[in-house]
């Protein structure tokens, strides 16, 4: 396999907004990350993935953008971003940037054009229809509750939002839509960025006739099957690629809403013609149910196996992985598929770490997550600030469909605020991210858990962290090795190899805080083995293995 730098970086998402307040305003900031730069470096990332920083209404935490080269006041200037840029580069840090492109805010230009007459100039670049009988053009819902349709008494129309009424959709079978944002890409190539992470890229091309979808439990149609991984989509990657991409030494990778392997294997082919790689979402949904993601259903480690494994073996030798737990749009996967009690917070951080990070893929570390930050002790409804999560509050309970009490714990456990809260620095006042009120609340146990407190200790999750990116900058085999699953029916551990040549690496993961006896198997019987990486660090390859509780070992043979 072609080696390239892409596949053997590791990714840290910055939320910019969470992560460090230089002004007090209590809202994170450019500067803010120019001056954690160090901490990045120490703990050896290669690259930033920044969620978006230009200007926006802030409907939808910057994914609503009223212009793609300017930056938003609460994050600082565009003189700013380039001096963060600039102290990236010195320590040999590259920066992504969120390409949002599906939509704009309702407040970008082109879109206050367009909405003013029928035949405005940009009224193509978005998606407007006639209603019929009285009612929207079909019956699709947003993702964001209420329908996809939003009236416009100026025109006597509709226009498509399949997220919030202010994030109207781009018609991308506008040519002219594509070369403004083909163009706005250039610019911020030449600029100096390494790469885009595009929203909800698999989206752009639409179904003609926008036909009505199969009716849910929420009273509106399915926009999945005509939106998702269009008729169009690969060939506007392709041009992108064409006009863009392949211009400059980048990393790419696509957010494909209802991506299967076979579309991924389009999408993040090796052959180079469309994207580096994509973000998959099926063992993310593994625990949604018919209220969407709203449940505190808990992920079976089986099914986890069979999906992860599906992903590893179908993209073998085709495309590329992307590896993540974590990010800014899910809760944190401590709390959800580990332990975030006092007793086992760290061990199985660890653990879940080893798991991911030892697959074939470019891993994606979410801030905080190097800390094992947890989810977030929300107390009311007041507390949060994510629209998804307050407009299914007010529809679910609104409807019926659960009491108060039950929404607001699926919340805690599920809401995309979990991941939001301030990083968490210190111990001092808000956890050291701001000297002013913060935006959204601090997670109270930011006095146990901080970056202060893990860098002053050896055995922190940080330090774990940083071993698991060094051990994969070292070894080729953790990068490219195929990878084969083994024990795929056992409820409790994840076992699988990784082979390069005549190196085998056995990586084993107990996912529960059950002492489990395992054989070692077969194949590695006998054999001179070494431990690569251990969670509890005492640990042999002997024939007969005792896992104690959310114990991870990888062996090297």
């Amino acid at each position: 396999m072609e080696r390239t730098w892409w596949k053997e970086a590791v990714v840290y998402q910055i939320y910019p907004r969470s992560f460090n307040d230089s002004n007090g305003d209590g809202i994170g900031d450019l500067n803010g990350i120019t001056e954690k730069m160090d901490y990045l470096k120490k703990l050896g990332i290669d690259v930033i993935w920044l969620s978006p920083v230009y200007e926006s209404p802030n409907d939808d935490n910057g994914y609503d953008i009223s212009n793609y080269r300017g930056i938003m006041k609460d994050f600082g200037t565009m003189e700013d971003f380039d001096r963060m840029l600039a102290a990236a580069h010195e320590r040999g840090i590259r920066i992504v940037m969120d390409l949002v492109v599906n939509h704009t805010s309702d407040e970008h230009p082109w879109f206050v054009e367009s909405r003013k007459s029928k035949d405005n100039p940009y009224r193509d670049y978005y998606i407007w229809r006639e209603g019929k009988n009285g009612k929207e053009p079909n019956n699709w819902g947003s993702c964001f509750s209420g329908s996809a349709w939003e009236y416009d008494g100026q025109t006597d129309m509709y226009f498509l939002h399949l997220f919030s009424r202010k994030q109207p959709d781009l018609n991308w079978d506008n040519p002219k839509v594509r070369d403004e944002v083909f163009d706005m890409m250039a610019w911020w190539c030449r600029k100096g960025i390494d790469g885009f992470r595009m929203d909800v890229i698999s989206l752009i091309s639409k179904v003609p006739g926008l036909p009505d979808g199969e009716v849910g439990k929420n009273g509106y149609g399915d926009y999945g099957p005509y939106v998702c991984n269009g008729p169009h989509v690969h060939e506007y990657l392709q041009e992108m690629n064409r006009r863009v991409l392949s211009r400059y030494d980048l990393l790419t990778v696509g957010e494909c809403s209802g991506v299967t392997v076979e579309e991924a294997k389009k999408y993040a082919s090796l052959d180079g013609k469309e994207l580096n790689m994509v973000f998959q979402f099926e063992h993310m949904d593994l625990d949604g149910g018919e209220t969407f993601k709203w449940n505190e259903r808990k992920i079976k480690l089986t099914e986890l196996k069979q999906v992860l494994t599906k992903w590893q073996t179908s993209l073998a030798g085709k495309a590329w992985n992307s590896l993540y737990w974590c990010n800014h749009d899910q809760p944190r996967m401590l709390s959800r598929m580990g332990n975030d009690s006092p007793e086992y917070r760290e061990v199985s951080a660890k653990m879940l770490a080893t798991c991911l990070h030892m697959m074939q893929g470019t891993p994606y570390v979410y801030q905080g997550e190097e800390l094992g930050m947890t989810n977030v002790p929300f107390r009311t409804l007041e507390d949060f600030r994510d629209i998804e999560s307050i407009n299914a509050y007010h529809e679910l309970v609104g409807q019926g469909v659960f009491d108060s009490d039950t929404m607001m714990r699926y919340l805690r456990y599920k809401s995309r605020d979990n991941a939001r809260t301030p990083m968490q620095w210190d111990d001092s006042e808000n956890a050291g991210f701001t000297e002013g009120t913060p935006w959204i609340m601090v997670n109270p146990n930011y006095t146990e858990i901080n970056a202060r407190e893990e860098l002053g200790r050896e055995d922190s999750v940080f330090y774990y962290y940083q071993k698991l990116i060094r051990l994969r900058h070292e070894n080729p085999v953790i990068v490219y090795g195929d990878y084969e699953l083994l024990m795929p029916e056992d409820e409790s551990l994840y076992v699988y190899t990784r082979t390069l040549d005549k190196e085998k690496l056995l990586v084993i993961c107990n996912f529960t805080e059950e002492i489990r006896e395992m054989e070692l198997p077969e194949e590695f019987k006998g054999r001179e083995g070494s431990v690569m990486i251990s969670n509890y660090g005492d640990i042999r390859p002997e024939e007969e293995l005792t896992l104690r509780a959310y114990e991870a070992v990888v062996f090297k043979f």
